[in-house]
């Protein structure tokens, strides 16, 4: 249960001053829906700016805070601009420019009154002019807010401002509770970290600039929610002014602050997996080891892999131990990886138990199923699915057939741990693409069991090795870094979309041949349909060129209908399958030589690959078609680029981290507990050990989260919503 000093951050996010129907759907956009989630939305950047106490043609393209009075105004004829000519002290003048709402403008800017204005100075022909003021504030006025010297700017959606969002931080802020310290001392005194309240509070922070006009006067510097607490520094000897040193002083305090908080995330993230380890360890489950006599009589497509054998061989080693097994088995696209879970499923079948395949979506767990039914052909195991579409009798037969026994294998998606699902003697549980599903959705499936069962989880997606410590820092790590025999590199190339004609035409030679391809629509904007028009648009263009030969398949399409298209794929009755990036897994069409990605410098170098990985499955020679836009950035250039230079994932992985530690995030959102609000990728590669070593320490030095650090370390879980973990101790 949440410990009650927390509560506070947990209310819904309407609780804050101002937060009415109307800002609540913009905030719920940005899944803000408590307080809590407003705390932990940091800002993006910041505006800085620059007080000065005259005009001066030095500041173009500087943001300036300056005392200034309105003399007259000026409408331009029609709609044009509302201008509003001003003075500084010094008698020197800027045009403040407005394009709606003159009325508004005058109310601010009344003739003859002084007022404090915020903006960006611009020239425009000979004059100095500022287009659209962020801030004016009357200096006289009782209660006036200061303008800040240093102002946040967050991540927006359409209905709220950066300053409104500036203002709800305050409000948070003041919710802080007074939390024990959870990092331990020397690490935090070595990293000068501020406290965890401090942290937040400084990288939400923003000072107000004094009204006061002449340099080196003093001045404030305060946060959202506090009172003012110290001068800012006067201009130093050196020519750096007191604003570029106040700007340097806090981008250190900040880079302190953000490193901290990414620390408690990762921190707590590290000290979860830990706990689950360590529960699992102290739980018996029951030994596995098979006689080999259903291992036997498979029929191998070809020969295991080195990698294959090995990882066989540790998967075996932990099935014979009391302790339930914690094993990730991560592997390329094309590596083996389902020969391997079907060889450990094996040896629990030959134990007298059951084995639970489970994948995160509908059309992959299809395909595992009629994988393993071939690879089983003649064999007396019984494999059966499950998913949300089997109702009626097909779904209480199985039901019964889990109970009885008498179903050895069972594959499906979320509904095979639910609650009416109860199986005769659980002893292994896979689980497929493993990054889709969090810790609790784990210990869901291992509660279906008398004993805990065993864990096998499995990725294709290729993970850097200081990120495997993030997702999966309970388990023991196999690799497959071997391909199979047959299995060709794919040959991949870049092509500008003004060929698009060309792109088409050669799609007609490759049908003529008798081959089969995919292309590719992906999410283009902000929205949830368009990947859908554009894939539909694609297929009714493509239909017009190759009548009877195209399909289309996107993630709104129910069940019967998109296995009815692939289907048809598979069987080679369909030439081209047109695609949203549903088909980024479980698509296996060895007759499909052809991939086509739109856009393709808008994905992700771990999504392009899975997508270059539904070809190059059969024996003929495969190519990728990259097609990009004109306007290229730096980072797309060199994800493209990398693409066509190799097939290993596991260099893509490692690049993929390099070009996101640079500032662009790539690839899109993975679902699943392991996300990361607060640390940047580069971040996590950088603590990951350090807050492993730190957990470690905790739980077998500093007496564990019974102690007073690890009472601390407790509302931390807590907090971070880790909390699954903590249920699994004894006490916890």
């Amino acid at each position: 249960m949440r410990p009650e000093i927390l509560n506070p951050l947990f209310a819904e996010v309407e609780v804050l001053k101002g937060v009415g129907p109307r800002l609540a759907k913009p905030l719920h956009r940005l899944a803000l829906d408590r307080v809590v989630d407003v705390l932990f939305h940091l800002p993006a950047g910041w505006i800085h700016r620059k007080r000065v106490a005259e005009l001066d043609e030095a500041d173009v393209g500087t943001v300036i805070a300056i005392a200034l009075t309105a003399r007259d105004y000026r409408q331009g004829g029609g709609r044009g601009p509302f201008r509003v000519h001003a003075e500084d002290r010094a008698g020197n003048y800027v045009t403040l420019v407005y394009f709606n709402n003159p009325g508004w403008a005058k109310k601010q800017l009344p003739i003859g009154a002084p007022r404090i204005v915020s903006g960006k100075l611009d020239r425009y022909g000979q004059e100095l002019q500022i287009v659209h003021p962020d801030l004016v504030v009357d200096p006289g006025a009782s209660g006036a807010t200061p303008i800040p010297v240093r102002e946040a700017v967050y991540p927006l959606s359409e209905g709220i401002t950066s300053h409104r969002l500036g203002d709800l931080a305050g409000q948070a802020l003041a919710r802080l509770p007074n939390l024990g310290e959870w990092i331990e001392p020397t690490l935090k005194a070595a990293r000068g970290w501020p406290d965890w309240a401090d942290a937040l509070r400084i990288a939400h922070g923003a000072a107000p600039l004094p009204l006061a006009e002449g340099p080196g006067e003093g001045g404030t510097v305060a946060t959202p929610g506090e009172a003012p607490s110290g001068p800012l520094p006067a201009p130093a000897a050196s020519g750096r002014g007191e604003g570029e040193l106040a700007i340097a002083g806090w981008r250190g305090a900040e880079e302190a602050a953000r490193e901290r908080l990414a620390y408690d995330e990762i921190f707590a993230n590290q000290l979860a997996l830990s706990l689950v380890r360590l529960s699992s360890r102290r739980r018996r489950g029951v030994p596995l080891s098979g006689d080999g006599q259903l291992r036997a009589r498979l029929r191998l497509p070809y020969e295991l892999t080195g990698a294959q054998r090995r990882a066989v061989g540790e998967i075996e080693a932990d099935l014979a131990q009391e302790a339930p097994m914690l094993r990730l088995l991560q592997g390329d696209v094309g590596s083996g990886k389902t020969l391997v879970a079907l060889m450990a499923m094996l040896v629990a079948v030959e134990a007298g138990a059951q084995a639970a395949l489970l994948a995160p979506t509908e059309i992959l767990a299809r395909q595992h199923r009629d994988t393993l039914a071939r690879l089983l052909a003649g064999l007396p195991v019984n494999v059966a699915i499950l998913t949300g579409r089997e109702k009626g009798r097909a779904r209480e037969s199985c039901l019964m057939g889990l109970a009885d026994g008498s179903i050895h294998i069972l594959v499906g998606t979320h509904a095979i741990f639910q609650q009416k699902v109860s199986y005769r003697r659980l002893g292994l549980a896979v689980v497929d693409e493993q990054h889709r599903f969090g810790v609790a959705q784990r210990m869901m499936l291992a509660a279906k069991a008398a004993h805990p069962p065993h864990l096998l989880v499995m990725t294709a997606t290729p993970i850097p090795r200081t990120l495997t410590l993030t997702r999966y820092g309970e388990m023991d790590v196999s690799r497959l870094d071997e391909m199979p025999p047959g299995r060709a590199p794919v040959e991949t190339r870049v092509v500008s979309d003004d060929r698009l004609a060309e792109v088409v035409d050669g799609l007609g030679r490759h049908i003529a041949a008798g081959g089969q391809a995919y292309w590719v629509c992906p999410l283009v904007e902000e929205s949830e349909t368009s990947d859908l028009a554009a894939a539909e648009e694609r297929a009714r263009l493509l239909s017009q060129r190759f009548p009877g030969r195209i399909g289309v398949v996107h993630g709104r399409m129910k069940g019967p209908a998109k296995d009815a298209v692939m289907a048809e794929f598979a069987a080679g009755r369909i030439a081209v399958l047109v695609a949203t990036t549903v088909i980024e897994v479980g698509v296996d069409v060895p007759g499909a030589s052809l991939m086509i990605v739109e856009h393709a410098d808008r994905l992700g170098l771990a999504q392009l690959h899975q997508l270059r990985g539904r070809v190059g499955r059969g024996e003929a020679r495969s190519v990728c078609l990259l097609l990009r836009g004109n306007s290229l950035s730096e980072t797309a250039r060199a994800r493209l680029a990398l693409m066509r230079e190799t097939n290993d994932g596991f260099r893509i992985a490692e690049e993929d981290l390099r070009l996101r530690g640079a500032g662009e995030i790539l690839g899109t959102r993975q679902s699943g507990e392991e996300q990361f609000r607060l640390a940047r990728p580069e971040q996590i590669g950088e603590l990951a050990r350090l807050a492993l070593d730190d957990a470690r320490l905790l739980i077998e030095r500093d007496g564990g989260l019974s102690s007073p650090r690890g009472q601390a370390a407790r509302q931390l879980l807590y907090l971070l919503e880790r909390d699954a973990a903590v249920s699994l101790l004894r006490g916890g």
